[in-house]
């Protein structure tokens, strides 16, 4: 028996002493992988920018070069030393990749060879190709009077900061305090899952400029901007989107548009279009679009509303070709026939602008032609507008709106003098009925209020308020039906039967 219990231990040693080897190899493994993908330059890790030269001392040509060597790596880019740092060119960000801008640091634009469009651009935007998964996190950048209007490789996309075919993006806590007058802020098309937090814009042209893209949300943010603060154009100038598309599905909160001297504009343009198919003798002119063999082709020309008649069909893949006397650029392969803004949120926004806060729109001048007559309708919609707070004196409409547009929500907000007004575009022989719905506003005017002013011809309105508490002395409301009709249930005074 003492035999046996001396064989059973030595059993036992041996099996612990097996278990141990295999728990001492497994977890060197493991840590040796940890430390792999842990190391500063590893395509899954950390990477400090700093190792590839990317520093405050370098000139904008080195930085370039070194910022663009440290992102092909991928996984999570660093840059930490304070400082001032020079870019004279493009950073191409590809797919898993993050840069993080430690406090204290500024991308300086400068010109060391030549103006350029894009500070940082995903690599897919060139061939039409999605990147995913890509995050600018902490940058403060300074144009320094370097624009180039557009990105001449990428007609219309015309962006510092610009993502073309991506998703799953992220901007957060993004500063930029001298905007110039040719180039956006952020812009963005072709795009899914987009978050954008804690940024102010200031300067002279869009702070956040949309195409065709969904399921965005924008948060905390300041705009004080010559032009729109935000741009939700579905349909656009053919020189400020390179692809056409609806943009739905998004929440814009908590949003601050702060009085300028120098302003056009809106504080939130939501642009509509709609197109027909080539046909032989079809007369266009700048900016209209055709749809031709699957896709579809823009007009290039003066900006002077002169028509030109089309007799060769554009059949061609890429760039920009001269047909007919007609200069016709290759806009995306695609069959579709409009481009509109529908079920989006703006909640929790407060406007000290002097400007038309919201503009639902269709362009109708020479720089742009949204409506091809005879083109099926584009109609917007769904737009909520939730603790809206007019904080100006500002007397201008709160809506102007000359699209097609079905719904309209109005809620929990606070306005002063300020009405809706409708619109008619002139390439529209009719529109649409809509319905607006005003629900738990306060309303702080005097006098005779002006609620709803309709200058569209033939237009029917649906008006609905409820909850309303009046503030003004003397308060009254009225409506002006114009050439169409307004159709009433109103508990506000004037209004209420």
């Amino acid at each position: 028996m003492f035999n046996n219990t001396i064989n059973y231990m030595k059993r036992l040693m041996w099996a612990l002493c097996f278990l141990f080897t295999i728990h001492s190899v497994w977890g060197n493994y493991h840590l040796n992988k940890l430390q792999k993908y842990s190391s500063p330059n590893n395509a899954n890790g950390f990477t400090n920018a700093a190792d590839f030269g990317f520093l405050p001392s370098e000139s904008g040509i080195n930085n370039t070069k070194a910022l663009q060597a440290a992102v092909d790596k991928g996984g999570t880019i660093i840059i930490s030393n304070a400082g001032t740092y020079k870019l004279a060119g493009t950073v191409y960000i590809g797919d898993s990749t993050s840069l993080i801008f430690g406090d204290g640091t500024t991308i300086q634009k400068v010109a060391e060879k030549g103006a350029f469009c894009q500070v940082f651009l995903n690599k897919g935007a060139l061939s039409r190709t999605y990147n995913y998964h890509i995050s600018i996190v902490g940058l403060n950048l300074q144009v320094n009077a370097v624009e180039k209007g557009w990105d001449d490789a990428i007609y219309g996309l015309r962006g510092q900061v610009a993502f073309f075919y991506a998703k799953d993006v992220k901007i957060e806590r993004f500063r930029c305090n001298d905007l110039g007058t040719k180039q956006f802020c952020l812009h963005f098309c072709t795009f899914e899952d987009l978050l954008i937090n804690d940024v102010i814009i200031k300067g002279k042209k869009d702070g956040i400029h949309f195409g065709k893209g969904k399921r965005f949300k924008i948060s905390n943010a300041q705009f004080q901007t010559a032009d729109d603060a935000i741009a939700l154009a579905a349909g656009d100038w053919v020189t400020a989107n390179p692809e056409f598309g609806d943009i739905e599905d998004g929440i814009i909160e908590n949003c601050y548009d702060l009085r300028t001297e120098h302003w056009d504009g809106a504080f939130a343009k939501i642009v509509a279009s709609g197109w027909t198919d080539w046909k032989e003798g079809i007369e266009v002119k700048h900016g209209d679009a055709v749809v031709a063999d699957g896709k579809i082709y823009r007009v290039l020309a003066q900006i002077d509303g002169k028509k030109y008649k089309s007799v060769t069909k554009p059949t061609f893949d890429s760039g920009i070709k001269e047909l007919d006397g007609i200069k016709w650029t290759f806009h995306q392969s695609d069959t579709i026939h409009t481009a509109v803004v529908r079920k989006v949120v703006f909640r929790d926004i407060f406007l000290e602008s002097m400007r038309v806060p919201f503009q639902i729109m269709c362009y109708d001048i020479n720089y742009a032609h949204s409506y091809y007559s005879g083109a099926p309708m584009p109609v917007q919609g769904e737009i909520s507008l939730e603790n809206v707070t007019v904080v100006s004196d500002n007397k201008k409409a709160l809506v102007n709106i000359s699209t097609p547009i079905d719904i309209l929500t109005i809620r929990n907000s606070t306005l002063k003098n300020n009405s809706i007004d409708f619109r008619h575009a002139k390439d529209f022989d009719t529109y649409p009925e809509t319905h607006i719905s005003l629900s738990n506003c306060i309303y702080k005017s005097s006098g005779v209020f002006t609620l709803i002013k309709n200058n569209s011809k033939g237009k029917e309105i649906f008006l609905k308020t409820n909850g309303s508490i009046e503030l003004g002395k003397s308060f009254s409301v009225k409506v002006e039906p114009g050439l169409g009709t307004i159709h009433i249930d109103s508990d506000l005074t004037g209004l209420k039967k």
